[in-house]
């Protein structure tokens, strides 16, 4: 016997093949746009976030030694100096707002406060914790300003 329509076999197979087409289409533009993403954050500069995270990081461990009743100068003078390390290159981090008044002045205070740290470090849990504080403020003075 004969078919009485010879090309519908043929028309079935299509279907398939478009599907197959389409998942290709979707798999290789995410791959491109996941490229592309790539691509542009590798553009960007990650200096300040760094730096923002180093000093974060820093700030954590000395109320961690709070917390933990570890203050004697040999566990929190190392987070002290590097908070003071970093505070220099605040202005080179945020070369946009260096020239701002509000900012050196922050990371002045910031610099000034650290410098009263290492000079004189806290020999107990409580200044510590009163240091960390100003701290914390200096920072917030600018994060208020420049965030």
């Amino acid at each position: 016997m004969s078919d009485p329509n010879p090309g519908a076999m043929a028309r079935k197979g299509n279907g398939a093949r478009y599907l197959f087409l389409f998942l290709l289409g979707l798999v290789v533009g995410a791959v491109a746009v996941v490229m592309a993403l790539r691509a542009w954050d590798a553009r960007k500069d990650h200096f300040p976030e760094s730096l923002m995270h180093v000093q974060d990081w820093h700030m954590a461990q000395l109320g961690k030694a709070v917390e933990q009743n570890r203050c004697a100068a040999t566990d929190t003078l190392p987070h002290f100096k590097a908070l003071r390390t970093t505070a220099d290159d605040l202005e080179r981090a945020f070369p946009g707002l260096a020239d701002d008044k509000r900012f050196s002045d922050a990371a002045s205070k910031l610099r000034g406060t650290l410098d009263g740290a290492l000079a004189s470090p806290p020999m107990n849990c409580e200044g510590v914790a009163a240091l960390d504080k100003q701290i914390g403020a200096d920072c917030k003075a600018c994060h208020q300003d420049f965030r």
